[in-house]
């Protein structure tokens, strides 16, 4: 009730600044509580935007007569927007009737002479009727249930208040005594705010319960004079990932509530954002989507963006188990950014946190670089849907076999946004799942004679001819592989051709419709890999069932490794048996 109150003194607030004739209460704004024990009634008072007989028949009629939902889906049919909604009565109406056996509403709308007077026990059935109203505004009162007293208790009604509405910024009274501070919480000193203050304000704003991981107060004063007061959630919101990806930060101008969800005001990569930012400086129009339109809003923006980019960098320096929580929540979300946002991109790319090969702590870009080997040009990562199942790749044996450090990447913007960066600090960016793995120039500290390796490589050109015989157009190409140290095959992309990873996504998004032939890369050490050439040298290789079976059962083995399953299970159990009776 009181925030219904609250949100319909907002509303006319607002309109007095373009309609002069309602601003006689404009710096009066005030909610009353009055408590009749005997006639075991609660009433919550309020000098705001008030209704009609109109708006009482859109509104609360339609609570009455089928309930919440039926209320819900009026208002979307009717798309009234959010300008709309502010001073409503909203849902929270709906719930007097827990505690209420009838509900009262005496209400004037503000320009208007005739008062009107709602009343309902909430069973379906409503009656308006002329009342009397000196002013405009609303009163809403309660005939409370039996088990419902504890509701008239001054104590009980002092704690509500003091938990719920603390910030509201309009005075709430009992008796003419003010139980709440009645000031915006953004406007007061960042060292007069307590840790308790900023957890209940940040429930307020943002309905979650848990406690905000970082706190961004700030004051700009300049070009375009605003204040901001940002939470960061210590818990994923539920709706981070809805398409929409909507921003939760509530504008605010000269304290007089806009929008919650101000389009432009947040960039979209930083929607798990809560809070509040105001401004002194924007100019405020009948329509809302002017306000949006209006070029100080884009430098608040970009000034926000960079102060919370700021904040986080420094977080993540100072901090960077706790900063590791933050982007196991948010980092997938953040990183959008690299690809929205090309103007700040590497402010961001800064403050991006990767799993990699080297430990099991995040890195840096900047870190990894710094580690890089003698001979290495290229940060080399895997991209995956599963951090743990592409950790496990065989295409990274031959990269831990030269020590040499791979990002593990399994967020699905990953893909996306390493389609616009191509270097960093003049470092390419190189998939190991594509083209061959040019290792021999690495250095790894460890003096190796090539010409003696060289002359124990087995001779493969049999095995190879005989794969792709095989194999057909199911591959692109069978050579030999420098990256393999344990397993025997694996799939690549060949050097131009879509990454792996990629290709997969596009697939389960039915964006592509058949996957180009890949790579088959043979461990040239691996037991099976020399027993198949030497079987591959003999006579009669050219009709040999099992070297048949085998180049379509190291296809398939790739494939299973890299979490994909065999074009044709059956034949993959039929061959499986074959090779198996055989050995046995």
């Amino acid at each position: 009730m009181v925030s219904n109150a609250s949100d319909a003194c907002d509303k006319l607030r607002y309109e007095a600044l373009t309609n002069p004739s309602l601003a006689q209460n404009a710096d009066e704004f005030a909610i009353s509580l009055a408590v009749d024990k005997k006639a075991k009634t609660l009433s919550v008072s309020d000098n705001g935007i008030g209704m009609n007989h109109a708006d009482l028949l859109d509104t609360l009629g339609t609570i009455a007569r089928s309930g919440t939902g039926a209320f819900l889906e009026a208002l979307k049919s009717e798309e009234k927007g959010d300008m709309g909604l502010i001073g409503q009565f909203g849902v929270g109406f709906y719930s007097a009737f827990m505690v209420a056996d009838r509900v009262d509403v005496l209400t004037r709308k503000a320009g208007e002479d005739e008062s009107w007077l709602w009343s309902s026990d909430g069973k379906g059935e409503f009656s308006i009727e002329p009342g009397e109203r000196a002013e405009s505004g609303t009163t809403v009162t309660l005939h409370m249930k039996k088990d419902a007293k504890e509701f008239l208790e001054e104590s009980r009604i002092r704690h509500i208040i003091k938990t719920y509405s603390e910030h509201i910024s309009f005075p709430v009274r009992l008796d003419t005594e003010a139980l709440n501070s009645a000031s915006a919480i953004w406007t007061r000193a960042p060292k007069e705010i307590t840790e308790e203050q900023h957890t209940e304000f940040y429930h307020h704003v943002s309905n979650a319960f848990d406690k905000p991981w970082h706190v961004l107060h700030n004051r700009v004063e300049g070009t375009v004079n605003h204040t901001s007061l940002l939470y960061v959630p210590s818990m994923a919101p539920f709706d981070l990932y809805e398409a929409e990806r909507k921003s939760h930060v509530k504008l605010y101008v000269n304290r007089v509530f806009i929008s919650d969800n101000t389009r432009d005001l947040i960039p979209a990569y930083l929607r798990f954002l809560r809070g509040v930012v105001d401004s002194q400086d924007l100019s405020l129009n009948v329509s809302r989507e002017m306000l949006q339109s209006d070029p100080k809003l884009a430098k608040i923006k970009t000034s926000v963006t960079k102060k919370v980019l700021g904040e986080l960098k420094k977080k993540a320096k100072k901090s960077p188990e706790d900063y590791a929580g933050f982007w196991q929540n948010f980092g997938a979300v953040l990183k959008e950014g690299l690809v929205e946002d090309p103007a700040l991109r590497d402010r961001i790319l800064e403050i991006c946190r990767f799993s990699s090969t080297k430990s099991g702590d995040l890195t840096s870009l900047s870190d990894y670089v710094s580690r890089c080997k003698e001979g290495q040009d290229a940060i080399y990562y895997i991209a995956g849907d599963d951090a743990k199942k592409i950790a496990h790749s065989p295409h990274l044996e031959g990269f831990r076999a030269k020590d040499v450090e791979v990002l593990l990447l399994s967020d699905h913007v990953d893909e996306f946004w390493l389609q616009h960066i191509t270097e960093f600090e003049g470092k390419a960016f190189k998939s190991i799942t594509r083209g061959a793995a040019d290792l021999d120039k690495i250095n790894d500290g460890e003096k190796t004679d090539d010409t003696e390796d060289e002359a124990q490589t087995p001779d493969l050109a049999e095995l190879i001819a005989a794969l792709k015989l095989e194999l057909g157009a199911s591959v692109k190409d069978v050579r030999p592989s420098k990256r393999l140290t344990d397993s025997p095959v694996c799939l690549i992309a060949d050097e131009g051709d879509m990454d792996v990873n990629l290709e997969r996504m596009l697939k389960r998004h039915g964006q592509l419709q058949d996957a180009m032939p890949r790579v088959l890369e043979l461990n040239p050490d691996h037991r099976i890999i020399t027993k198949l050439a030497d079987r591959a040298k003999a006579s009669e290789a050219a009709s040999d069932p099992l070297l048949r079976d085998a180049a379509h059962l190291l296809l398939d083995q790739a494939r299973i490794a890299d979490g994909e399953i065999p074009t044709d299970p059956a034949e993959f159990v039929r061959r499986l048996g074959s090779v198996m009776d055989s050995a046995l």
